[in-house]
C-alpha cells in the first residue's frame, strides 16, 4: 500500500529510530511535522494540487506520448495525413479540460460541461474546418454536424469504405474518441490516488481504433510496445514520487540523494525494457499467428439503402426517343420467350414509381458473388454481358441469377458492389455498370404460361406490398379502375378487363417524328392527364403505371418492371447475339399468380400515329368555388354569479402571479426564436423566391426561373454547379452527379423557349413548370430524409446567386432584399 496520504504528504510517524515520536501523536493531525528546524525546509508544493507541480510534465509527457501511439491507428483507415489533425486536436482539449479541472478542483458535473463546451469550440477547427468561417469559428453548419457526428457518425464510420478522407465531415469521428480519452486519461493521472489506472483508458482507446479501423494495421507492435515502455516507466516514476518524493521536510542532501534516485531507477528502468522491447519486436511477428484482425467494418454488413438511387424509369423516354439508335449492350443469347429487366419497381410517391427493398414481397438487396443460392431446380444458362452505351447502377439481367461474374478494369469494385434481390429478381452494383464493361450471368429462365392459362389461374392477392397513399393517386384514376371493372368480381377477370380497355383506349407514343405528341414522365399529373382523355396518349412507361395503380385499386397486387425485350419491329433473329437498343426498351407490370409466382402483363396499345388526341379546350378550368363554413352556434349564455363567487374569482385571480408566467415565457421563447426564426427566414425566403420566379412578369422569364429553382435544388443539394455555366453544361453537371438523363431534355427545352422567336404560351409555361416540379420531386425522393431537410435549410444557393464573391454579408443581406431580376 502506498505510503502517500490523500493529501500528497507522508506522516512524521512512519519513519523509525531516534526520530521517531511518542505512539500518542502517531496517526493523528498533530504526528505532522510543523516546524523547521536548521538546515531544513518545508516543501513549497506540498498542499497544492499535482497538476500545478512540475510533475504534471511528466504526466503530460507519458499521456502524450501514449495518445500519439493510439492516434496512428487511424493512419490506414483515414488513407492520408489528415487524421493528425483532428486526433492530436482532440487530445490537446481533452488535456486542457482535464488539468483545468484538476486545478481548480471541479466536480465531474463541471468538468464534463467543460468537455462539451470545448468539444463544440474547437471540433470546428479541428475536425470540421469546411463548415466554419475563415477556417476557426464555428457556424450553425458546424454545430449541427458535430452533435450529430457524435452520435450518427460511429456507424457511418465503421459503414462507409475507406479512405475517410473522401468524406471530411467523418473527421467527427476520431476528434471525439481522442478528446474522451485524454480527457479520462488526464483526470485520472492528476486527481486520482492510483495514477496507473490512467493507463486504463489509454488501452481502451487503442481498442477503439483497431476496431474503427480496417485490417491493414499501422504498426501495431510499435504501438503495443510504446504504450507498455512508457506506463511501465511512468509507473514506476509515480511510485517512486509517492515514497520518497512527497516528505513535507525535507533537506539539501535528502533534495540531492532523491534526485540521484530517481534517475538511477528511470535510466536502470528504461535500459531493461528498452532491451526487452528490442526482443519482442523482433520475435512477435514469428510467435504470433497469421490471423486477420477483427474490426467492426467487417463485421458489421451495412445495409443497401436503394432510395439513394435513382428509378430507372425516369429515364424511359430517354431511351426511347434520344438514344432510340443507341447500341446499349449486347447478350450472347436471349433465351426464347425471355425478357432483359433492368429493375423491378413496387413503390409509387405521386412523383417516381421506385424500387423499395423493405421486406414481404419487394424483397431484400443482399451482396452476392459469383455463386447465388437458389432452391430452384434446373441448370444454369451463362450469358454473356457486353457493356456499350449504358451506364448505371442498375444491372441488366435474364431470369433468376444464380451467380454473376465480373471482368474488366473495374471488375473488383463491381464485385464488391453488387447486390441481388432474389423476390423481385432485380441486381445492382454500387459501383455501376459502365461503356466497355463485361459481365456473365448465370441464370435460370422459366417457361411463361400463356394469357389463356393465366385467365383460368388464380391470383395470390395476399402478395405484401407497399401501400400507396391516396393523396399520392392521380385523382381520375380510381374512379377510371371502376369504370373499366364495373361489376365484374373475379380479380384475374377484372385484370384483364382493365387491361383490354387500356389498350382499346390508347393511342402508342413517344412522341417521335411523324407521332403523336406525348409528354414524358409517370407523375400523378401526368397519369391523371393520360385516363382523362378520351384517346389516351402514351408509352410504354404510363400505360404499365397506370394498369398497376388500376390493379391496385381493384384489390390486385401488382408492380412496374422496366428492362428491354425484342418487339416486332426488332431485327433480332432467336439464337444468335442480341444488340440492345435504345428503342427496345419496354416496361410491363408483373402479377402474382398461385400456381406461377409473379408473371408479366403488357398493357400497351397498338402503335397508331395517324390518330390525333382531340384538341383540349382554350378555356383554362375554373377553380373549384369553396363552399363557406356555416358559423358556429352560439354559446348559452352563462348564468349569473353570485356576488359571493365574482369576490372569490377575483381573489383567485390576485393570487396568481403574472409577473412569474412573463419570466417562464420570456425565457423559453427567446431561445425558440433564436432557434426557429433563422430557420422560417430561410423557408420563407426560398417559398418566397420560388414564387416571384413563376409569376415573373414576362413569360420567358418565368420559364428561365423554372430551371433557376432547379440549378437551386441542386445546390442545396450539394452538387456545385459553376458559375456562369450554360443551361446544357449545367444539365450535364446535374445528370452525372444524380443520373437524370431528362435534365438534359429540359435544359435544351427552357434554351428554346427563351431564346426562341416566338413568346411562350401561358400554356408552355405551366407545362414547362410542372416537368420542374417533377424533376425537383424526383431529386429529392433520391436522398435520405436528413440530407432532404440539410438541403431545405441550405444557404448554399443564396450564396451561390446573391452573393457570389462579394462576401457573407452581402449574400445574408440578401434575404431581405427584395427581388431583383434574375438574368435569363
Amino acid at each position: 500500500m502506498s505510503d502517500e496520504n490523500t493529501r500528497g504528504n507522508v506522516p512524521v510517524g512512519a519513519g523509525s529510530g531516534p526520530g521517531r515520536p511518542s505512539s500518542r501523536t502517531r496517526g493523528t493531525r498533530t504526528g505532522y511535522g510543523t516546524g523547521t528546524g536548521r538546515g531544513t525546509t518545508r516543501r513549497k508544493d506540498a498542499e497544492r494540487p499535482r497538476a500545478l507541480t512540475w510533475f504534471a510534465l511528466v504526466d503530460v509527457a507519458a499521456l502524450g506520448v501514449m495518445l500519439g501511439a493510439v492516434a496512428i491507428g487511424f493512419g490506414p483507415v483515414w488513407g492520408s495525413l489528415g487524421y493528425l489533425l483532428p486526433t492530436v486536436g482532440g487530445a490537446v482539449v481533452g488535456l486542457l479540460v482535464a488539468w483545468v479541472g484538476a486545478w481548480r478542483r471541479f466536480p465531474a458535473v463541471t468538468v464534463t460541461a467543460l468537455a462539451v463546451l470545448g468539444y463544440l469550440v474547437f471540433g470546428g477547427a479541428l475536425a470540421l474546418p469546411h463548415t466554419t468561417i475563415a477556417g476557426v469559428v464555428p457556424t450553425l453548419d458546424t454545430l449541427r454536424e458535430l452533435l450529430l457526428g457524435s452520435v450518427e457518425g460511429w456507424k457511418q464510420f465503421v459503414t462507409t469504405v475507406p479512405p475517410m478522407r473522401s468524406f471530411p465531415d467523418l473527421a467527427v469521428v476520431p476528434y471525439l474518441l481522442m478528446l474522451l480519452v485524454a480527457l479520462v486519461a488526464g483526470t485520472i493521472s492528476w486527481r486520482a490516488k492510483h495514477a496507473v489506472w490512467a493507463v486504463l483508458p489509454v488501452i481502451a482507446g487503442l481498442v477503439g481504433v483497431i476496431l474503427l479501423g480496417t485490417v491493414d494495421a499501422a504498426f501495431p507492435v510499435v504501438q503495443g510496445l510504446v504504450i507498455a515502455i512508457v506506463a511501465l516507466l511512468w509507473g514506476a516514476v509515480r511510485v517512486m514520487e509517492a515514497r520518497v518524493g512527497t516528505h513535507s521536510i525535507s533537506t539539501e542532501s535528502s533534495r540531492e540523494a532523491t534526485r540521484r534516485l530517481r534517475w538511477y531507477r528511470i535510466r536502470t528502468g528504461a535500459t531493461i525494457l528498452g532491451v526487452a522491447a528490442l526482443a519482442a519486436g523482433f520475435t512477435a511477428p514469428i510467435i504470433m499467428p497469421e490471423q486477420p484482425r477483427t474490426v467492426l467494418r467487417e463485421t458489421i454488413v451495412p445495409p443497401l439503402d436503394i432510395h439513394h438511387f435513382t428509378s430507372p424509369l425516369v429515364a424511359f423516354r430517354h431511351y426511347a426517343k434520344d438514344a432510340r439508335e443507341e447500341e446499349l449492350f449486347t447478350v450472347s443469347e436471349l433465351p426464347e420467350g425471355s425478357r432483359i429487366r433492368l429493375a423491378t419497381l413496387d413503390r409509387y410517391d405521386g412523383v417516381v414509381y421506385d424500387a423499395s427493398g423493405d421486406g414481404g414481397d419487394t424483397g431484400f438487396y443482399t451482396r452476392v458473388g459469383e455463386e447465388i443460392a437458389t432452391s430452384d431446380d434446373g441448370t444454369p444458362t451463362p450469358i454473356e454481358v457486353t457493356v456499350a452505351a449504358y451506364s448505371g447502377v442498375w444491372v441488366p439481367e435474364i431470369g433468376d441469377l444464380t451467380g454473376v461474374r465480373w471482368s474488366g478494369p473495374n471488375s473488383e469494385a463491381q464485385t464488391d458492389g453488387t447486390y441481388y434481390n432474389s423476390t423481385t429478381s432485380t441486381a445492382i452494383t454500387t459501383a455501376g455498370v459502365q461503356p466497355g464493361d463485361t459481365y456473365t450471368l448465370n441464370t435460370l429462365v422459366e417457361e411463361e404460361p400463356d394469357e389463356a392459362t393465366l385467365k383460368k389461374s388464380e391470383i395470390d392477392l395476399d402478395a405484401d406490398l407497399p401501400e400507396t397513399d391516396q393523396s399520392s393517386l392521380p385523382p381520375g384514376l380510381p374512379s377510371k379502375a371502376a369504370q373499366f371493372v364495373g361489376e365484374e368480381t373475379d380479380p384475374a377477370t377484372k385484370l384483364f378487363q382493365i387491361r383490354d380497355l387500356l389498350q382499346q383506349s390508347g393511342v402508342l407514343s413517344s412522341g417521335l417524328d411523324g407521332e403523336v405528341p406525348s409528354r414524358p414522365g409517370h407523375s400523378a399529373e401526368r397519369i391523371d392527364t393520360l385516363v382523362a382523355e378520351e384517346k389516351m396518349v402514351g408509352d410504354d412507361e404510363q400505360f404499365a403505371v397506370a394498369l398497376a395503380l388500376m390493379a391496385r385499386q381493384a384489390g390486385i397486387p401488382a408492380r412496374v418492371v422496366m428492362g428491354f425485350y425484342p418487339d416486332k419491329t426488332s431485327t433480332y433473329e432467336e439464337g444468335e447475339p442480341w444488340t440492345v437498343l435504345g428503342s427496345d426498351v419496354h416496361a410491363w407490370i408483373e402479377v402474382p399468380f398461385e400456381e406461377y409466382g409473379w408473371v408479366p402483363v403488357d398493357a400497351v396499345p397498338e402503335e397508331k400515329p395517324q390518330i390525333q388526341p382531340e384538341p383540349k379546350s382554350k378555356t383554362e378550368p375554373k377553380p373549384p368555388v369553396l363552399q363557406e363554413p356555416e358559423p358556429p352556434e352560439e354559446p348559452d349564455k352563462a348564468k349569473a354569479g353570485s356576488v359571493e363567487d365574482d369576490e372569490k374569482e377575483e381573489a383567485e385571480n390576485d393570487l396568481f402571479d403574472w409577473g412569474l408566467l412573463g419570466v417562464i415565457l420570456l425565457a423559453v421563447g427567446i431561445p425558440l426564436l433564436l432557434i426557429a426564426g433563422p430557420i422560417l427566414a430561410i423557408l420563407a425566403y426560398k417559398a418566397r423566391r420560388r414564387a416571384a420566379r413563376r409569376s415573373a412578369d414576362q413569360l420567358a422569364d418565368r420559364v428561365s426561373g423554372g430551371w433557376h429553382e432547379v440549378v437551386d435544388v441542386v445546390t442545396d443539394l450539394g452538387t456545385m454547379v459553376p458559375r456562369g455555366a450554360t443551361r446544357r453544361e449545367s444539365a450535364g453537371v446535374i445528370a452525372g452527379a444524380h443520373q437524370v438523363p431528362s435534365t438534359l431534355m429540359l435544359a435544351h427545352r427552357a434554351d428554346a423557349t427563351v431564346f426562341g422567336r416566338e413568346e411562350p404560351t401561358p400554356a408552355d409555361v405551366e407545362a414547362f413548370w410542372v416537368e420542374v416540379d417533377e424533376l425537383v420531386g424526383g431529386l429529392r425522393s433520391t436522398v435520405s430524409t436528413r440530407r432532404r431537410v440539410r438541403a431545405a435549410l441550405s444557404l448554399r444557393s443564396v450564396w451561390a446567386r446573391i452573393g457570389g464573391r462579394r462576401g457573407i454579408l452581402a449574400a445574408l443581406g440578401g434575404l431581405g432584399s427584395r427581388r431583383t431580376k434574375e438574368s435569363r
